[in-house]
Order: structure tokens, then C-alpha cells, then sequence
């Protein structure tokens, strides 16, 4: 870490004893947040453009048919891939995804997955044949908290992705045979621990400053997934107010989002 990274997270930690944010936001204030569904080719099965705050976050949904695991032959496939592109950070290089790309998209991932927010079931075709979901997350502008932006970005897109048709043995690209049908997607909730306090949706420069994180994806009043960072521990208190606090604040987070 370099000389103004240091002293960035030594002012961080020093406000954070106030219970103060570098940006003036509440403990458990979180940034703006626009959304802009079917963003990419009109010819993509789906697409979401989210902005959280000044982090920009594009995921894409593709459909192909394969086949299908084999402890699960009648279901179908999803897989979620992140892509941290050069151009929206200086931390960000070129080639193989590293660890934190692996990270993001298994975090991602786990939401979705462990909710069954997907329906693999329905998208059995016929034998050793399934449609296969592609959750490809494409990192524009890192300016913090790159979970939720991708957790939200990643719901949205599903909640519009439309089923390719599929006709004697062929993917016809184009043409649409309906939904991807879904069940209620759970939506991503970040919480930063710097000192003593909890922070919601932390910045980049509350990032460097953390002790821990904890991102807690809910649907309808549930708790789906949890995912634990950094080296340090919230206690059972903690816990529960970031629990609490993502119950409260995700309906709103959702209608925003329009799923």
C-alpha cells in the first residue's frame, strides 16, 4: 500500500471514531442507485446497467443448451463469470480473472443459486439437453462495493431475460419462445466494519479501511446467503443489525429496480 493509500485509510479509521463517512453520508445510508434494463444488444436474452453511486456495474445474460450435470440430469445450468476490465480501476490488470474476480462471482452466484431463483427445473429440453444460463458480470467504474452494484446488476438483467427459441436441435437467435422463469430474486446488502462502527454500501476508500464485511442477500423477508470478508469479527449484535437493516431497506432497493 502506498504513502496516500495509508494516509486515506488512516483518515478513514479517524472519522470513523466520530461516526463520521468520508462522502457525509449516515452510518447506514446507501448510494443513489439507477438501473437501466436491456442495455446491450437488443438481441441479448437480457441486460442491466447499474449505477451505485459512481460504481457502474453491466451484467449480461446469454442462453445456450448443453448438458446438463450429471447428478442433476432433468435440471439446467447456470454459471457466473466477473470480469474486472483495466479501465475501471488502476488495481485492475489485463489477463486470467484473479482472485477477486473469482470472489465477486461466486458471491454472486451464491445469491441466485442457493434462493433457486432460477427454476433450472424448467429449463430441462429433452435427454442430455438443458438450457445453460450465462451471468457474465462486466466491472465499468469501481468506486466501492462492487457486490451489491453486481448482485443488483445481475437481478435486473435476469428479471427481463427472455428464453431463446429452440427448434429441431437449434438455438434460433432472435426469436423468443418467453421468460426465463424465476422465482424471487434475492438482492445483496453490504455492510463494512471500520473501528466500531458498521457502515452500509462502503466506498472504495471505506474498502481500504475495513476491518470486515458482511453482505447478507434477502428476498420476501428471507435471509438466502451470507458471505463474511476481511480479517476481522462482528459480534452477534452486529450481525443481526445488518440482517435487520438489509430486510429494511431492499423492498425499496427493489422497486427501484423494477423486479
Amino acid at each position: 500500500m502506498d504513502v496516500k493509500a495509508c494516509l486515506t485509510k488512516d483518515h478513514i479509521r479517524n472519522l470513523a471514531e466520530k461516526g463520521q463517512r468520508i462522502d457525509g453520508r449516515g452510518n447506514l445510508d446507501i448510494r443513489q442507485i439507477t438501473c437501466e434494463k436491456d442495455y446491450a444488444d437488443q438481441k441479448a436474452p437480457g441486460s442491466a446497467l447499474v449505477n451505485l453511486g459512481d460504481t457502474k456495474v453491466l451484467v449480461g445474460i446469454s442462453m445456450d443448451v448443453g448438458e446438463p450435470y450429471s447428478d442433476r440430469p432433468n435440471s439446467g445450468v447456470m454459471t457466473t463469470t466477473a470480469e474486472f476490465r483495466p479501465m475501471a480501476s488502476p488495481d485492475f490488470e489485463s489477463g486470467p480473472p484473479r482472485e477477486n474476480a473469482i470472489e465477486l462471482a461466486r458471491v454472486v452466484d451464491r445469491g441466485i443459486r442457493e434462493s433457486n431463483a432460477i427454476d433450472l427445473e424448467k429449463l430441462y429440453i429433452e435427454d442430455d439437453k438443458v438450457w445453460i444460463v450465462f451471468i457474465d458480470v462486466h466491472i465499468m467504474d469501481n468506486n466501492g462495493n462492487l457486490i451489491d452494484a453486481s448482485g443488483l446488476a445481475a437481478a435486473a438483467a435476469l428479471s427481463q431475460t427472455r428464453l431463446p427459441k429452440y427448434e429441431d436441435g437449434q438455438v434460433i437467435r432472435g426469436e423468443w419462445e418467453g421468460k426465463l422463469p424465476l422465482n424471487k430474486i434475492p438482492l445483496p446488502l453490504t455492510a463494512s466494519k471500520i473501528r466500531d462502527q458498521i457502515m452500509l454500501d462502503p466506498a472504495l476508500e471505506e474498502e481500504y479501511a475495513q476491518d470486515a464485511r458482511l453482505t447478507v442477500a434477502t428476498a420476501e423477508g428471507a435471509i438466502h446467503a451470507m458471505q463474511k470478508g476481511g480479517e476481522g469479527r462482528f459480534t452477534t449484535q452486529e450481525v443481526e443489525q445488518i440482517i435487520d437493516s438489509a430486510l429494511e431497506k431492499t423492498p425499496s432497493i427493489r422497486k427501484t429496480l423494477d423486479i
